[in-house]
């Protein structure tokens, strides 16, 4: 044990005071007359006794309580068993207030309230003159008044902004900087030790895991559509998986769905601990325009993920162009489906700039391809346009269709010879159930299914993707990528004569997935705020204006983000500063281009944390300058500080034994003796 100010020992003089008192009592007895001394002489006796005790206890009392007293001014401490920082004036105090935070703590107060408590205790673990700098709150260095006042103002916030950028944010290294706390709940998901690597070894880390109860947290993990394609007026299967990102399993959790402001289904789920729970929900779009969709569950008391925003839009026509002498059966196969929109064209009088705008182009049996359309087919699959080669019977434009394969990179392909007579037709392999081009085409049967017939005219070492093949091994239909588009290549003729693909069921399916398969949107139904990129395709009217400034506005915010367009794409990322989850609208010199949808990203509500123990296991002793504090064992922060670095200050023990010594005086003086009766004695 140490002393502060050991010069108030010397007021230990005054401890000869009440001993004085004791030996100089100022009371004189009184002598009383008394008929008959012998009757009294045993209780005299008996009093005298107890008397003598009771000045006994009051003179040790008052010494007891002086000493002790004169001890609290000395402030005995014992001493740090850590020697303190000094490389710094200023105490930084990093608050952890990412939403996560409003979970309950073990005291039935929000983890983040705890937090505020444990840093204003900070300012009573160092001297008066120490600084402090709030991370979270202003910039600048505050006094300890002024840290108190600004530690009232902090809030959680709206924005799910990882532990990691926090730390990311925060110059370990200033000067003036001797110590740094960490306060916060510490999840897995957010924190990691590798994230204090490079902290300079002579300034003090220290992380305050505030312990949580354990909860249940239900959230909207994602929402999916059965069908990438959303049609006006028909069912809609919608995907819901909702998880439980906390510690205690979720019952009869209520979970409702909204189109527009309309409920559309509501329904009960009960999920585990950290287990998902995914239900399908058939809705219907009874108008075109785009639908502003929710999904609320009710959950408490980690409320900020309850509502998940997604937006919900019939998918446009699909553009079909069809360009042949003889594309009666593609227009009677894409004119049966609204979902299509087709167009047939001759190929002397085809608009080269349309080929731009389709989704499909399909090229049937041309006798040849002549520079101007080869040049527009390989402009129009640069911009996303993909194409269908069905090539002619005839061989005299086999040069040109060479020539095209090579720019379109399908690479060198062999033309079999035509021998005299009608070829010999053979039947296409069935494909694998496991194609993803036929999900959902094949129903299960028992026997195997008859299949078309051709013979092929064409023949290609390799493919992107082997869509059919005959049975000998060799493609039929083949799918080469190329950017953002694909090419798909016949190896037969629709001709009759050389195949009767069209006549079969299996035309429309697989014609109609190649169509599918044309149509790509860029637009996601949600998207996160923690995204990087987002990509939004825009139209050519769009394109050929010379303002190209886009912005992201919800009611009265607005937000420029970094961007650029690629191949007509316009990319941008999504603002630091756009923390409120809902609906922008992404506008151009104020006309509105579309309607996004933005969620918290979905790590922030998995509340699995780490322990003390968790961390310093972690840490290890490779950083000793880094430290882990644990208010949940007893004592707050500050006062483990104070005796682990100041040292543990006792004079407030000496002032309770103080007063304790002046509670026994005060009893002893007003305790009764006990007094005994005697039997009278016999006079002679």
């Amino acid at each position: 044990m140490s002393i502060t100010y050991p010069w108030f020992l010397l007021s230990l003089v005054t401890l000869g005071v009440p001993v004085l008192i004791h030996l100089f009592e100022l009371r004189r007895p009184q002598r009383l007359a008394f008929t008959n001394v012998g009757f009294i002489r045993e209780v005299k006796l008996i009093s005298a006794k107890q008397r003598k005790l009771k000045h006994i206890i009051v003179l040790l009392a008052r010494i007891g309580g002086l000493f002790f007293l004169i001890l609290a001014f000395a402030q005995p401490f014992i001493p740090a068993s850590k020697e303190q920082k000094t490389t710094g004036s200023a105490i930084a105090v990093l608050i952890d207030n990412s939403p996560s935070m409003q979970a309950r703590g073990n005291n039935e107060q929000s983890v983040f309230d705890n937090a505020v408590e444990q840093a204003q205790g900070l300012s009573n673990a160092f001297v008066n003159n120490t600084s402090f700098l709030l991370q979270e709150g202003p910039k600048s260095i505050l006094n300890a008044s002024a840290y108190q006042a600004a530690l009232k103002q902090l809030t959680i916030s709206g924005q799910a902004r990882s532990l990691k950028s926090s730390i990311a944010q925060t110059n370990f290294s200033r000067s003036r900087i001797a110590q740094t706390f960490i306060i916060s709940d510490f999840q897995k998901n957010a924190f990691s030790p590798q994230f204090l690597r490079g902290v300079d070894s002579t300034k003090d880390v220290s992380l305050v895991p505030i312990a949580s109860q354990e909860a249940a947290n239900v959230y909207v993990d994602s929402i999916a559509l059965d069908d990438a394609f959303v049609r006006s007026g028909n069912n809609i299967s919608l995907k819901i998986r909702v998880r439980n990102g906390g510690n205690a399993p979720a019952k009869d959790v209520q979970v409702k769905l909204f189109i527009a402001e309309q409920q559309a289904a509501v329904y009960r789920a009960t999920i585990e601990a950290g287990k998902t729970s995914t239900s399908v929900v058939q809705v219907r779009l009874t108008e075109n325009g785009l639908r502003k969709c929710r999904v609320e569950v009710e959950d408490f008391p980690v409320t900020f993920d309850n509502t998940y925003y997604f937006t919900l839009q019939p998918s446009p026509q699909i553009k079909v162009l069809g360009i042949g002498n003889n594309t009666a059966a593609l227009e009677q196969l894409y004119g049966n489906e609204p979902l299509f929109a087709f167009t047939a064209s001759q190929p002397q009088s085809t608009n080269y700039r349309s080929l731009a705008a389709a989704n499909l182009v399909v090229l049937q049996e041309l006798p040849r391809v002549d520079a101007t359309l080869r040049e527009s087919l390989t402009r129009a699959l640069q911009q996303g346009t993909s194409i269908v080669i069905v090539p002619p019977a005839g061989a005299v434009g086999h040069d040109t269709y060479n020539q095209l394969f090579r720019e379109l990179g399908i690479g060198v392909v062999q033309w079999e010879e035509r021998s005299s007579g009608d070829p010999e037709l053979q039947e296409i392999a069935t494909p694998s159930p496991q194609n993803p081009f036929f999900k959902d085409v094949f129903a299960a049967q028992n026997r195997q299914p008859i299949m078309p017939k051709a013979a092929p005219i064409l023949r290609w070492s390799r493919s992107g993707s082997d869509v059919l093949q005959m049975r000998d091994g060799s493609g039929y239909l083949a799918g080469f990528s190329n950017g953002q588009a694909a090419v798909y290549l016949f190896s037969a003729p629709f001709n009759t004569t050389y195949s009767d693909f069209t006549s079969h069921a299996l035309f429309v399916p697989v014609m109609y997935r190649l169509a599918m398969q044309s149509y790509r949107s860029d637009q996601q139904i949600a998207y996160r705020l923690n995204q990087r990129a987002v990509a939004f395709t825009l139209p050519q009217s769009v394109l050929q204006k010379a303002d190209q400034v886009f912005k992201l506005t919800k009611d009265s915010l607005s937000f420029i983000p970094a961007q650029r367009i690629q191949a007509g794409v316009l990319r941008f990322d999504v603002p630091s500063g756009m923390t409120e989850p809902g609906f922008y609208a992404l506008e151009q010199n104020g006309k509105k281009m579309a309607t996004l949808a933005f969620n918290f990203d979905k790590h922030e509500s998995e509340l699995a944390q780490y322990s003390a123990d968790d961390l310093r296991k972690m840490i290890g002793p490779d950083q000793p300058n880094i430290h882990v504090y644990d208010p949940a064992k007893g004592g707050s922060v500050a006062s483990q500080y104070r005796a682990e670095r100041v040292g543990k200050p006792l004079w407030r023990y000496c002032l309770w034994i103080s007063l304790a010594f002046l509670l026994l005086e005060v009893l002893a003086l007003r305790a009764k003796p006990k007094v005994q009766a005697s039997r009278p004695a016999v006079a002679a």
